[in-house]
């Protein structure tokens, strides 16, 4: 297969840098990076170096860096494909400011430049790196970054959430205007919280955070609308997606069938 190389800014979040390697023999000399970096391995091994320290690092491993880490990371045999995430350290910072409830003067680094293999981490990396890629996914990605990056941090303080009446009125907001991509900020502001604390307290609260909830609000509208003979495009305008591919997309990963065939079968 041929070699690609990607390199390319989110289109749901400008915050974010992405970078996709499929089969190729590039190798790096020691570097820095100035923003917080992490990343997937999809196929074959490689020698990763951080801070004069050695890993190998295969298929379905997670590594992450710090900002200003000398690092290195090149295939062992010939070909290796992986995806890596630069984020903006000062948005990083201000996230960190609010999961550890305190205005911090810096950022804090990865809690260590490590190197972890779980089926449950790579899940969530391919959802957020799903959701960076679509212009019309920016509460979704944002919402997925936020939950990644959080329990990675050192020294971070966590409180046990309780149902407030500001988690009420976010909630509230959101069936209001089922239609509408409100940004979290908006929400948090609403519920007189910060960002992670909204996700916190209305994940427990409704058992999903908060955009993913609007989406299955939406499919499940969406769905009512369908039975009752309303067109797709219709349909997919009044409950704010993109488009019919949008629309499509998020129907089909929560019912596994397309919204003409669901309107068919009923």
């Amino acid at each position: 297969m041929e070699e690609q190389n990607l390199f390319q800014r989110s289109r749901a979040l400008s915050q974010v840098e992405m970078r996709k390697a499929q089969h190729s023999g590039a190798c790096y000399a020691e570097h820095a990076h100035d923003e917080f970096s992490f990343g997937l391995i999809d196929q074959g091994r490689a020698r990763y170096l951080n801070h004069r320290n050695y890993y190998d690092v295969g298929q379905g491993t997670l590594v992450t860096i710090n900002p200003g880490d000398t690092h290195a990371c090149n295939p062992e045999a010939g070909v290796w494909s992986y995806r890596m995430l630069f984020v903006n350290t000062h948005w990083v910072a201000e996230l960190q400011a609010e999961v550890g409830g305190s205005k911090l003067f810096d950022y804090q680094p990865f809690e260590a430049a490590f190197c972890t293999q779980s089926p449950l981490i790579e899940q969530r990396f391919n959802r957020l790196y799903d959701y960076l890629q679509h212009q019309d996914e920016g509460g979704l990605a944002e919402t997925a970054l936020i939950s990644f990056l959080a329990p990675l941090f050192a020294n971070t303080q966590h409180q046990e959430p309780t149902l407030s009446q500001g988690i009420v009125r976010a909630h509230t907001l959101l069936l209001d205007r089922l239609g509408e991509n409100i940004p979290l900020e908006e929400l948090a502001n609403e519920a007189g919280l910060n960002r992670y604390t909204l996700l916190r307290q209305f994940k427990q609260a409704y058992g999903q955070a908060p955009h993913v909830y609007q989406i299955d609000q939406r499919i499940r509208r969406a769905k009512r609308l369908l039975r009752e003979g309303e067109s797709l495009a219709d349909t997919a305008a009044t409950l704010g997606f993109a488009d019919q591919s949008h629309f499509q997309r998020h129907f089909k990963r929560r019912v596994a069938i397309t919204p003409r065939q669901y309107q068919q079968a009923c």
